[in-house]
């Protein structure tokens, strides 16, 4: 893609987004570990239902690590795939603990020693924690850089890189969250707001499709 239409997409997502955040609710590091991981396959609205009660009555990562299985299963199970999430939950608390001092860590690594923390939610976690240049793939992403012809593919660890080559890194952090925002409420999997989007000459075939619906 020329460097012209990158600069156009970029002045674009600032248009709509100037000051992009994070939609997952989190007062303490391991509580925005802990939502990520649960974010999988379901909304930040929906996690953000369930971590209200979970961090509320487990207000500690001590007392999360020693809650019941059951109950934590209990309080998350609207998000879906409840099981394995609340097994997780407790060996995220007590790996915090017992190996990283109950400090989130801060490399790729060390992260994804931990059940159910994949290469996005360390990608989120470094960003939006420690600031670190990150540019995690979620379905959003992945949905909107095919559509936009940055990429044309399904591969998320692929589609990182070539995002990584096509933005500048000081801007990574932002733009990710942008183009989630805008995956999210704008160029939606279904029925995307199209007509009146300036990305026209960049997704011409979505445009042409919805204009005809």
């Amino acid at each position: 893609m020329m460097k012209k239409s990158i600069l156009q997409i970029e002045k674009y997502l600032d248009e709509l987004f100037p000051s992009p955040k994070c939609e997952l609710n989190y007062h303490k590091d391991y509580e925005l570990l802990i939502a990520v991981m649960l974010s999988a396959q379901t909304t930040d609205k929906g996690v953000n239902k369930v971590t209200e009660v979970l961090f509320k009555k487990y207000d500690t990562l001590e007392k999360l690590s020693n809650a019941p299985l059951d109950d934590v299963k209990k309080i998350i199970k609207p998000i879906g795939n409840y099981n394995k999430k609340a097994s997780n939950v407790l060996i995220i608390a007590k790996s915090l603990l017992k190996n990283f001092d109950g400090k989130v860590p801060r490399t790729h690594e060390e992260l994804e020693s931990m059940n159910g923390v994949g290469r996005k939610t360390a990608n989120v976690v470094l960003g939006e924690l420690f600031d670190i240049p990150s540019f995690p793939v979620d379905t959003h992403v992945m949905r909107v850089s095919n559509r936009l012809k940055l990429v044309n593919q399904q591969d998320p660890i692929l589609i990182e890189e070539k995002l990584k080559k096509l933005f500048k890194k000081e801007n990574w952090n932002k733009l990710h969250k942008q183009i989630v925002l805008f995956g999210r409420y704008k160029c939606k999997a279904i029925k995307p707001d199209c007509l009146d989007c300036k990305f026209q000459d960049f997704c011409v075939k979505e445009y042409q499709k919805n204009k005809e619906r």
